[in-house]
């Protein structure tokens, strides 16, 4: 294991953990991705339209109105069906919810293993890896990472975390690998609050819900002066009985109150959750069926998203040799000694044996703001590993290019005997070789797309690879536009705001200007959904409107995410719309009928006021 246990990487034994969780030294904290029983029933009986039904049976109890007391069996029947609905949908959700439970790889009796967050322990060791979620206040005892803090602090820059750095919960892993030691656990947590509003339904902003809700404040603010002075005119201006003035006072209040709209909303949408969740498709915010439904421009991440993200070498040009070693020994010393391992650093693992002739003495892991990664070794040099351009800067292959534009990703190998530092810009390069990789299209894109746009919505694909060779998978997947694309490389942060409405295709853009682009596109007034998968996609995923992750993604990206396409395919997409389009359709049908009666019952209120008549 790399001679970890030099470095106490050994991890806790069974005997230790259960000691530390007798000792409630353990995060113990459960993270429901729904609302718990008690909020569905806190929001469905103490609302206002029911305080204010219930002051109204309250007063005709006192005058002993048997007869009229039936209108609350109806607050009743919607209050039960709210909740019932809730519960089962509640319950459909939580069991599909397991399937993304957030995990972590621990070191326990010298073996690695998968736990639950909740179970960790304090001096658990961690492991943590490129697109891990860091749980716990930790501290590296082995290894190095670049951790994204920008949950945190709001700055999207990669920070560099080395042996006895200490890593915050709540930050994600961009690259790297490394062992942790937990400092901290459970409310101790620095950002215990962040990961609970990462996995709990996020409270977000509804035009529907803030519609119901100026309309009630309204009401109520006519009700109870109309409510006082129909009961006054009633018992001394027409000396009517105290049973008669009640009862004549509450028809009148009754009929002002759109009794059940709010409730209803909230059912619809608890419905829509449910249908989507046997689709495959959980919904961790309830309204976020809405705001998808508003949505004109989506925005969708190229690997994952419209492909696969299942990357196969399919050539290997070989341009220069070392030492008279071959190749792919290099490679296969480099690939045992690296601790990257996303899709195209897996790619190549299935492709070359590794070995360990080279022996390590420094690593840079890799980097999407850098594009590339290196590992220095004892007595040969420093072997890189990255973007072809990043690698091969002169006399760039015209055969590579040919690759690039049918779509496919080209991943350079250049050598130097330097050291090279990850702060600093790379020394010119002998190229060594270049690997062509290919990324399977998902079933279905070009349907998928052909629909959205159809339905009035833009389609932008944002990537951090290669612009020609992302304009060229847009193209096969039948984007509209696709030969609208941009190299965002060579765009200044100033410039972004004038490009984004112009361009279609978006390649080699870094995580922040990702958020960009999305920020911009609201500012004009679009309504903006994201899809992504990976870490490099959290912040626009956090700027987005809506927010739509891959089951297949990091842990990261699926709790930030206000859906998650648990069976890993966008082109279900089109369902999730049409259900936010109709829940909105049924609701705004249904909410007019409860207006029509509550402003016709209010007029003939204020009319019975002025004419001194019952109502």
């Amino acid at each position: 294991m790399e001679n970890t246990h030099a470095y106490q990487t050994h991890g806790l034994n069974t005997n230790e953990v259960q000691e530390r969780k007798d000792a409630g030294k353990q995060n113990g904290i459960s993270q429901p991705a729904s609302k718990t029983y008690y909020q569905i029933l806190k929001d469905n009986i103490f609302t206002l339209f029911n305080l204010l039904n219930f002051f109204i049976f309250v007063a005709l109890m006192m005058v002993e109105a048997w007869s009229n007391l039936v209108f609350m069996a109806i607050i009743i029947a919607n209050a039960g069906i709210g909740i019932l609905q809730e519960m089962n949908a509640k319950r459909l959700v939580d069991k599909l919810s397991i399937l993304t439970k957030p995990t972590i790889h621990v070191m326990r009796d010298g073996h690695k293993q998968v736990v639950d967050i909740q179970d960790i322990v304090l001096d658990d060791l961690l492991i943590l890896e490129s697109g891990d979620q860091v749980c716990n206040d930790a501290v590296v005892v082995f290894g190095s990472i670049e951790a994204n803090e920008s949950l945190l602090t709001g700055e999207s820059d990669p920070i560099h975390k080395h042996q006895d750095a200490h890593l915050l919960s709540g930050s994600s892993v961009i690259s790297g690998k490394c062992y942790a030691r937990v400092e901290k656990v459970g409310k101790d947590n620095y950002a215990t609050t962040l990961i609970q509003q990462a996995q709990v339904s996020k409270e977000q902003n509804s035009e529907l819900m803030d519609s119901m809700n100026r309309v009630t404040r309204i009401t109520t603010f006519m009700i109870i002066p109309l409510g006082i002075i129909l009961f006054i005119e009633a018992l001394w201006l027409r000396d009517d009985t105290l049973l008669t003035a009640v009862v004549s006072s509450s028809a009148a209040l009754l009929g002002m109150l759109p009794k059940g709209l709010v409730l209803l909303t909230s059912v619809s949408l608890a419905n829509g959750v449910t249908r989507l969740a046997k689709r495959q498709v959980l919904v961790q915010d309830l309204y976020s069926l809405e705001t998808l439904s508003h949505v004109d421009v989506l925005c969708l991440d190229k690997t994952g998203t419209i492909t696969d993200g299942q990357m196969k070498v399919e050539h290997m040009f070989t341009y220069g040799v070392i030492a008279h070693l071959p190749n792919k020994e290099i490679m296969g010393s480099y690939l045992r000694f690296s601790d990257d391992n996303n899709v195209t650093f897996q790619a190549m693992d299935r492709y070359f044996q590794k070995n360990q002739i080279l022996n390590p003495i420094q690593k840079i892991p890799f980097s999407s703001l850098r594009k590339w990664s290196a590992i220095e070794f004892e007595s040969f040099g420093t072997v890189v590993v990255g973007a072809a351009e990043k690698i091969m800067m002169k006399d760039f292959p015209i055969e590579i290019n040919e690759y690039i534009q049918q779509g496919m990703r080209a991943i350079a190998v250049g050598f130097t005997k330097e050291s090279v530092f990850d702060d600093q810009p790379l020394p010119e390069l002998q190229p060594l070789m270049v690997l062509i990789l290919s990324d399977n299209m998902r079933k279905n894109t070009k349907e998928t797309l052909d629909y959205f746009h159809e339905e009035g919505i833009d389609t932008k694909i944002i990537s951090g690879d290669h612009v020609e060779t992302v304009a060229a998978i847009a193209k096969k997947a039948g984007v509209k536009n696709h030969e609208k694309f941009i190299d965002m490389s060579t765009v200044s942060d100033d410039e972004i705001g004038t490009v984004v409405e112009e361009y279609t295709i978006f390649g080699r853009v870094t995580p922040f200007q990702k958020k960009r682009i999305v920020e911009e596109l609201q500012k004009v007034g679009h309504h903006v959904a994201m899809t992504g998968d990976g870490v490099n996609d959290l912040l626009a995923l956090k700027a987005a409107d809506c927010s739509i992750a891959i089951a297949d993604g990091s842990d990261a990206s699926k709790q930030i995410s206000q859906v998650v396409l648990l069976n890993n395919d966008f082109t279900c997409l089109p369902d999730v719309l049409l259900e936010g389009r109709k829940v909105v359709n049924n609701v705004t049908r249904v909410a007019g009928v409860f207006f029509i009666k509550t402003i016709y019952t209010i007029l003939l209120s204020i009319i019975c006021v002025f004419t001194n008549t019952p109502f």
